[in-house]
């Protein structure tokens, strides 16, 4: 758990790339509206890990899924951002999925003893 209040908060540099790319061109934001965005967005992620670990711990786990999100992003009722995140959560699933595969086919090629070679220690 953190030990001030402050080791709370998102990093200004991600709270303002994520502003800047929601907002048009030319639209600039003051200091303490970024300060304000950053606070917010670590309260909410507070109250959704908080309400999904909520669902791990009645379903006897100590770990939140994705599906916890899922389903704590519906109980808090914020119903309009599931499609999203199911979305989201597909799409990662499926990148981790293709570099585990990239990953074992990599292995499996470096691991793999070649054929072509001849043994010429052997007495003949």
């Amino acid at each position: 758990m953190a030990e001030r209040v402050e080791d709370l908060n998102l990093p200004n540099a991600v709270v303002t790339r994520i502003i800047k790319e929601a907002l048009p061109d030319g639209v600039t934001v003051a200091k303490e509206a970024r300060i304000a965005v950053a606070k917010a967005a670590s309260i909410f992620i507070l109250y959704l890990t908080t309400a999904a670990n909520t669902i791990a711990k009645k379903n006897n786990r100590k770990t939140i899924s994705g599906t916890d999100v899922i389903q704590a992003i519906e109980d808090i009722e914020f119903d309009k951002f599931i499609d999203g995140l199911k979305d989201a959560l597909e799409n990662f699933k499926k990148s981790q999925r293709e570099k585990k595969d990239a990953n074992t086919k990599k292995k499996l090629q470096t691991s793999k003893p070649d054929d072509d070679v001849i043994d010429m220690t052997e007495d003949e």
